[in-house]
Protein backbone atom coordinates (compact mmCIF):
# COMPACT_ATOMS: atom_id res chain seq x y z
CA UNK A 1 0.00 0.00 0.00
CA UNK A 2 2.85 2.32 0.85
CA UNK A 3 4.28 1.79 -2.64
CA UNK A 4 0.84 2.40 -4.12
CA UNK A 5 0.53 5.70 -2.23
CA UNK A 6 3.88 6.79 -3.70
CA UNK A 7 2.97 5.67 -7.22
CA UNK A 8 -0.47 7.31 -7.32
CA UNK A 9 0.83 10.92 -7.33
CA UNK A 10 3.36 9.97 -10.00
CA UNK A 11 0.60 8.35 -12.05
CA UNK A 12 -1.59 11.45 -11.65
CA UNK A 13 1.27 13.68 -12.77
CA UNK A 14 1.85 11.47 -15.81
CA UNK A 15 -1.84 11.65 -16.73
CA UNK A 16 -1.78 15.42 -16.32
CA UNK A 17 1.24 15.71 -18.59
CA UNK A 18 -0.45 13.55 -21.21
CA UNK A 19 -3.58 15.70 -21.04
CA UNK A 20 -1.55 18.88 -21.37
CA UNK A 21 0.31 17.37 -24.30
CA UNK A 22 -2.97 16.42 -25.96
CA UNK A 23 -4.22 19.97 -25.48
CA UNK A 24 -1.18 21.51 -27.16
CA UNK A 25 -1.89 22.19 -30.86
CA UNK A 26 0.26 20.06 -33.12
CA UNK A 27 1.33 21.31 -36.51
CA UNK A 28 -1.80 22.12 -38.48
CA UNK A 29 -4.23 21.48 -35.59
CA UNK A 30 -4.82 25.15 -34.95
CA UNK A 31 -5.41 25.77 -38.64
CA UNK A 32 -7.99 22.96 -38.56
CA UNK A 33 -9.78 24.66 -35.66
CA UNK A 34 -9.82 27.98 -37.55
CA UNK A 35 -11.17 26.22 -40.64
CA UNK A 36 -13.88 24.63 -38.50
CA UNK A 37 -14.71 28.03 -37.03
CA UNK A 38 -14.83 29.79 -40.42
CA UNK A 39 -15.99 27.05 -42.74
CA UNK A 40 -14.63 26.66 -46.27
CA UNK A 41 -14.38 29.76 -48.45
CA UNK A 42 -17.56 29.99 -50.58
CA UNK A 43 -15.72 30.12 -53.91
CA UNK A 44 -19.04 30.04 -55.76
CA UNK A 45 -19.98 33.39 -54.15
CA UNK A 46 -18.29 35.66 -56.67
CA UNK A 47 -17.62 39.33 -56.01
CA UNK A 48 -15.98 42.33 -57.65
CA UNK A 49 -12.87 43.94 -56.18
CA UNK A 50 -15.09 46.66 -54.71
CA UNK A 51 -17.27 43.99 -53.10
CA UNK A 52 -14.19 42.30 -51.62
CA UNK A 53 -13.13 45.58 -50.02
CA UNK A 54 -16.61 45.91 -48.52
CA UNK A 55 -16.17 42.49 -46.93
CA UNK A 56 -12.80 43.62 -45.60
CA UNK A 57 -14.45 46.79 -44.19
CA UNK A 58 -11.47 48.92 -45.19
CA UNK A 59 -11.08 52.30 -43.51
CA UNK A 60 -8.32 54.76 -44.32
CA UNK A 61 -6.66 56.59 -41.44
CA UNK A 62 -3.42 57.68 -43.05
CA UNK A 63 -0.24 58.99 -41.51
CA UNK A 64 -0.26 62.59 -42.68
CA UNK A 65 2.00 63.13 -45.69
CA UNK A 66 5.21 64.95 -44.82
CA UNK A 67 5.11 63.91 -41.14
CA UNK A 68 6.84 61.25 -39.03
CA UNK A 69 6.97 57.97 -41.02
CA UNK A 70 5.92 59.77 -44.24
CA UNK A 71 8.23 62.75 -43.92
CA UNK A 72 10.00 61.70 -47.12
CA UNK A 73 8.09 60.28 -50.09
CA UNK A 74 9.56 56.89 -51.00
CA UNK A 75 7.75 55.50 -54.05
CA UNK A 76 7.19 51.77 -54.47
CA UNK A 77 5.87 49.43 -57.11
CA UNK A 78 4.79 46.46 -54.96
CA UNK A 79 5.88 42.96 -55.94
CA UNK A 80 5.19 41.17 -52.64
CA UNK A 81 2.72 41.17 -49.75
CA UNK A 82 4.22 40.59 -46.31
CA UNK A 83 2.05 39.27 -43.49
CA UNK A 84 2.85 40.13 -39.86
CA UNK A 85 1.34 39.71 -36.39
CA UNK A 86 1.48 42.64 -33.97
CA UNK A 87 2.38 40.59 -30.85
CA UNK A 88 0.68 43.45 -29.01
CA UNK A 89 -1.95 41.95 -26.73
CA UNK A 90 -3.53 45.25 -25.65
CA UNK A 91 -3.61 47.44 -28.77
CA UNK A 92 -6.28 47.19 -31.47
CA UNK A 93 -6.12 48.45 -35.06
CA UNK A 94 -7.29 51.93 -34.04
CA UNK A 95 -4.57 52.14 -31.36
CA UNK A 96 -1.95 51.19 -33.94
CA UNK A 97 -3.26 53.79 -36.38
CA UNK A 98 -3.03 56.48 -33.71
CA UNK A 99 0.49 55.41 -32.70
CA UNK A 100 1.67 55.54 -36.32
CA UNK A 101 0.16 59.00 -36.89
CA UNK A 102 1.78 60.34 -33.72
CA UNK A 103 5.17 58.85 -34.60
CA UNK A 104 5.11 56.83 -31.38
CA UNK A 105 6.63 53.72 -32.97
CA UNK A 106 10.22 54.89 -33.16
CA UNK A 107 13.21 52.82 -34.24
CA UNK A 108 16.92 53.50 -34.23
CA UNK A 109 17.90 55.02 -37.55
CA UNK A 110 21.18 53.52 -38.72
CA UNK A 111 23.06 52.44 -41.82
CA UNK A 112 21.94 48.95 -42.77
CA UNK A 113 18.98 49.22 -40.41
CA UNK A 114 15.88 51.37 -40.08
CA UNK A 115 16.16 54.17 -42.63
CA UNK A 116 13.65 56.72 -41.32
CA UNK A 117 13.62 56.37 -37.53
CA UNK A 118 10.04 55.01 -37.42
CA UNK A 119 8.17 51.78 -38.02
CA UNK A 120 5.50 52.01 -40.72
CA UNK A 121 3.32 49.53 -42.57
CA UNK A 122 0.33 49.70 -44.86
CA UNK A 123 -2.59 47.96 -43.11
CA UNK A 124 -3.64 46.68 -39.70
CA UNK A 125 -6.42 44.08 -39.59
CA UNK A 126 -8.66 42.81 -36.82
CA UNK A 127 -11.88 40.82 -36.77
CA UNK A 128 -14.18 43.71 -37.74
CA UNK A 129 -12.04 46.19 -39.69
CA UNK A 130 -8.89 46.78 -41.73
CA UNK A 131 -7.24 50.19 -41.38
CA UNK A 132 -4.89 51.62 -44.00
CA UNK A 133 -1.98 53.78 -42.81
CA UNK A 134 0.03 54.55 -45.97
CA UNK A 135 -0.70 54.16 -49.70
CA UNK A 136 0.41 50.94 -51.35
CA UNK A 137 2.63 52.88 -53.76
CA UNK A 138 4.84 54.03 -50.85
CA UNK A 139 7.51 52.03 -49.05
CA UNK A 140 6.96 51.01 -45.45
CA UNK A 141 9.50 50.15 -42.77
CA UNK A 142 8.28 46.79 -41.51
CA UNK A 143 10.39 43.92 -42.86
CA UNK A 144 14.11 43.86 -43.65
CA UNK A 145 15.58 47.36 -43.49
CA UNK A 146 17.01 48.32 -46.90
CA UNK A 147 15.97 45.07 -48.55
CA UNK A 148 13.23 43.84 -50.91
CA UNK A 149 10.79 43.28 -48.04
CA UNK A 150 10.65 47.03 -47.39
CA UNK A 151 11.48 48.22 -50.89
CA UNK A 152 8.88 46.14 -52.73
CA UNK A 153 6.29 44.72 -50.33
CA UNK A 154 2.99 45.78 -48.83
CA UNK A 155 2.94 45.15 -45.08
CA UNK A 156 -0.16 43.84 -43.27
CA UNK A 157 -0.19 43.53 -39.47
CA UNK A 158 -2.77 41.25 -37.80
CA UNK A 159 -4.01 42.25 -34.33
CA UNK A 160 -3.89 39.91 -31.33
CA UNK A 161 -5.52 41.98 -28.57
CA UNK A 162 -7.88 40.46 -26.02
CA UNK A 163 -11.43 40.11 -27.33
CA UNK A 164 -10.33 40.05 -30.96
CA UNK A 165 -11.49 37.02 -32.95
CA UNK A 166 -8.26 35.68 -34.44
CA UNK A 167 -10.00 33.39 -36.94
CA UNK A 168 -11.99 36.30 -38.39
CA UNK A 169 -8.85 38.45 -38.40
CA UNK A 170 -7.00 35.84 -40.44
CA UNK A 171 -9.90 35.53 -42.89
CA UNK A 172 -10.16 39.31 -43.28
CA UNK A 173 -6.41 39.41 -43.92
CA UNK A 174 -6.79 36.67 -46.56
CA UNK A 175 -9.49 38.74 -48.30
CA UNK A 176 -7.40 41.92 -48.20
CA UNK A 177 -4.41 39.98 -49.54
CA UNK A 178 -6.52 38.59 -52.39
CA UNK A 179 -7.66 42.10 -53.31
CA UNK A 180 -4.08 43.44 -53.25
CA UNK A 181 -2.91 40.54 -55.43
CA UNK A 182 -5.62 41.48 -57.94
CA UNK A 183 -4.90 45.22 -57.78
CA UNK A 184 -1.15 44.89 -58.22
CA UNK A 185 -0.97 41.60 -60.19
CA UNK A 186 1.05 39.93 -57.44
CA UNK A 187 1.25 36.10 -57.63
CA UNK A 188 0.40 33.91 -54.64
CA UNK A 189 4.03 32.78 -54.52
CA UNK A 190 4.93 36.36 -53.53
CA UNK A 191 2.65 36.37 -50.49
CA UNK A 192 5.10 35.77 -47.65
CA UNK A 193 5.41 36.04 -43.91
CA UNK A 194 7.79 38.41 -42.15
CA UNK A 195 9.89 35.29 -41.54
CA UNK A 196 10.71 35.26 -45.27
CA UNK A 197 12.87 38.38 -45.05
CA UNK A 198 16.20 37.99 -43.17
CA UNK A 199 17.16 41.06 -41.15
CA UNK A 200 20.85 41.76 -41.58
CA UNK A 201 22.71 42.15 -38.29
CA UNK A 202 20.02 40.58 -36.08
CA UNK A 203 20.09 37.16 -34.43
CA UNK A 204 18.09 35.25 -35.44
CA UNK A 205 17.85 36.99 -38.80
CA UNK A 206 14.44 35.46 -39.64
CA UNK A 207 11.73 36.57 -37.22
CA UNK A 208 9.07 34.17 -35.89
CA UNK A 209 6.30 36.25 -37.46
CA UNK A 210 3.40 35.89 -37.95
CA UNK A 211 4.00 33.47 -35.08
CA UNK A 212 0.51 31.94 -34.98
CA UNK A 213 0.69 31.03 -38.68
CA UNK A 214 4.11 29.37 -38.39
CA UNK A 215 5.05 25.91 -37.10
CA UNK A 216 8.05 25.85 -34.78
CA UNK A 217 8.96 29.30 -36.04
CA UNK A 218 8.93 28.33 -39.72
CA UNK A 219 6.36 28.17 -42.55
CA UNK A 220 4.56 24.82 -42.44
CA UNK A 221 1.00 23.42 -42.48
CA UNK A 222 -0.59 26.51 -40.91
CA UNK A 223 1.05 28.84 -43.43
CA UNK A 224 0.01 26.60 -46.34
CA UNK A 225 -3.55 26.65 -44.97
CA UNK A 226 -3.49 30.45 -44.90
CA UNK A 227 -2.23 30.62 -48.49
CA UNK A 228 -4.98 28.21 -49.57
CA UNK A 229 -7.53 30.58 -48.03
CA UNK A 230 -6.01 33.57 -49.85
CA UNK A 231 -6.14 31.60 -53.11
CA UNK A 232 -9.78 30.65 -52.56
CA UNK A 233 -10.81 34.29 -51.94
CA UNK A 234 -8.81 35.36 -55.00
CA UNK A 235 -10.78 32.84 -57.08
CA UNK A 236 -14.01 34.56 -55.95
CA UNK A 237 -12.99 37.80 -57.72
CA UNK A 238 -14.62 38.75 -61.04
CA UNK A 239 -13.72 41.74 -63.23
CA UNK A 240 -14.89 45.14 -62.04
CA UNK A 241 -13.57 48.55 -61.03
CA UNK A 242 -10.38 48.29 -58.97
CA UNK A 243 -9.90 51.07 -56.39
CA UNK A 244 -6.30 52.21 -56.15
CA UNK A 245 -5.53 52.22 -52.47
Amino acid sequence: MRHLRILLPLFSLAVLLVLIGCGTPAAGTRAFSWESRLGPVPVERKTTPVGMLREVNLKQDMIRKGTVGRRVFRPMRPRYITIHSTQNYTGDAYNHALALKRGALRATKRRGGNRIGYLTWHFTTQSNVAIQHIPTNEQGEHADFDGPGNNYSIGIEMCEHRGNDLALTIDKTAKLTAFLMYEHQIPLSNVVGHYHWPRRGLNPPNKNCPHFLLDNGRPGPKWRWFLSRVKAHYERLVPGPVPRI
